[in-house]
């Protein structure tokens, strides 16, 4: 493969050209780790959506009716603030990860390399061979073989899209509704089916063809690396001090002060971006650590120590000593910290439910009837709980007052509600001082009550 310029990606042709990249297989220590770490995640963002959990599913955000599943969880529109203090806690996580590991999420946790690696290289594996294969059949003419190849490829490929494809739609739809509207067709539910089809065909695109660029030309978190990098960052990388200068084994044996790197440029054919990770640390890199396992079976191969290439910071390349615990670091952590601690402390305190009284709306705030004042109310009641529950109204008065409650008892069903009208008439007399309601919500399901103090106004 012909190495482009410096100056250019390593994806690109030295005309500027798109290069078609065949990354080798390559196996390891690294490798079994990441295939593990893939299986996991895969499983999770399959099969999420699907399992059940506290009565619902695991992972459901049923954004037409506004109501929101996770991990047991029932949440509202009401709560969205905690989805923020959740993505508060999950990017300020990302931010210490990358000061402190470099760009690990990326080549291992990301959904793009999870399943480009995990499951769409494999299936191109399958049917066009090694890399050497898959070369020689990309600059093949057209043949019966070829086009046979990558039909049943891309046929694969449609395959998986759209079980991918599904498994997002049942997100934001139900597993049962999805089969409903599997069953029903297409035509009774053109909304869903177009957002699935649409993100079957953006998948086929970028699996597909894009692939690799979407880490290096669209997403925006590799160009952060330059501002959350510091030379203490522990990054994939190559140690020069060791390595160079670098030769062929027949030259060594001429050349007795060249070092270890035998300059078989196997790092470079296993990296899924094409980079050369001997020019130093690159916005490209996603360490994968396929360059790291690759290089260690060739120094075992030529019998010189493992560990020319592998995780070390730039100031451990230099020869001085990392420091591990940093400024940036101990600031990511604790805002990490306050925004997850935040959460878990608002989940513990949160009640299944909500109760609110609010004065009747369009009309007036009392009524004055001959000798007695009316007010009238009204309680909101919202059950967040994952399951049905009985709830009842009580108003309680310092003074002898008349309380009729529209519907003393309510049965709601998991994340509805009900607005219950309530009417207060006290006598003029007994108000010559503040008279302060107080309205409770008892959850009889679960033994859980809430109040709330209203005044009533006469004078």
């Amino acid at each position: 493969m012909t190495q482009p310029p410096p100056n250019i990606l390593g994806s690109m042709k030295q005309d500027g050209s798109r290069l078609e990249l065949h990354p080798a297989d390559v196996k390891g220590v690294w490798n079994r780790r990441r295939r593990a770490a893939f299986a996991a995640l895969i499983a999770f963002y399959v099969l999420a959506p699907f399992i059940p959990m506290g009565g619902h599913p695991m992972i459901q955000l049923d954004v037409e009716h506004r109501r929101f599943y996770l991990f047991g969880w029932t949440f509202n529109s009401q709560d969205f603030w905690m989805v923020v203090l959740l993505l508060l806690g999950f990017t300020f996580g990302l931010l210490l990860v990358t000061a402190w590991k470099g760009r690990v999420w990326c080549g291992w946790g990301c959904p793009q390399t999870v399943f480009l690696e995990g499951v769409y290289r494999p299936i191109e594996r399958f049917f066009d061979g090694p890399r050497e294969a898959r070369l020689r059949l990309a600059a093949a003419p057209l043949s019966f073989g070829k086009v046979a190849r990558r039909a049943g490829k891309y046929a694969a490929f449609l395959v998986v899209s759209a079980a991918i494809a599904h498994t997002a739609t049942a997100i934001f739809v139900s597993p049962r509704e999805l089969g409903l509207m599997i069953e029903e067709g297409p035509l009774e539910h053109l909304e869903a089916f177009s957002l699935t089809l649409g993100f079957t065909a953006i998948l086929m695109f970028n699996f597909t063809w894009f692939r690799e660029q979407f880490c290096v030309v669209l997403c925006p978190y590799g160009r952060l690396q330059s501002v959350l990098h510091d030379r203490d960052s522990v990054t994939v990388a190559y140690r020069e001090a060791r390595g160079e200068p670098r030769g062929h084994l027949v030259k060594a044996q001429h050349a007795p002060k060249l070092g270890d790197c035998v300059d078989c440029n196997r790092c470079v054919v296993v990296c899924p971006t094409g980079i050369d990770i001997r020019k130093g640390l690159q916005m490209e890199c996603l360490a994968c650590t396929q360059c790291v396992d690759a290089c260690d079976d060739v120094m075992d191969k030529v019998k010189r120590p493992r560990g020319l290439i592998g995780f070390a910071s730039q100031n451990e390349l230099t020869g001085l000593p990392r420091r591990t615990l940093r400024p940036r670091l101990v600031v990511y952590a604790a805002l990490m910290t306050l925004s997850l601690g935040t959460l878990g402390v608002s989940l513990a305190v949160r009640t299944p439910f909500e109760a609110n009284i609010f004065r009747a709306r369009g009309g007036m705030p009392f009524v004055v009837d001959g000798e007695v004042v009316r007010n009238p109310f009204e309680v909101h009641v919202f059950n967040k709980h994952t399951a049905a529950a009985r709830f009842t109204i009580e108003v309680r008065s310092p003074v002898e007052a008349q309380i009729v409650v529209g519907t003393p008892e309510v049965q709601l069903q998991s994340l509805t509600d009900a607005h219950v009208p309530v009417s207060v008439s006290i006598a003029r007399a007994k108000l010559q001082a503040p008279v302060d309601l107080v309205v409770v919500v008892t959850d009889q399901t679960n033994g859980l009550s809430r109040s709330q103090t209203i005044r009533f106004l006469g004078k």
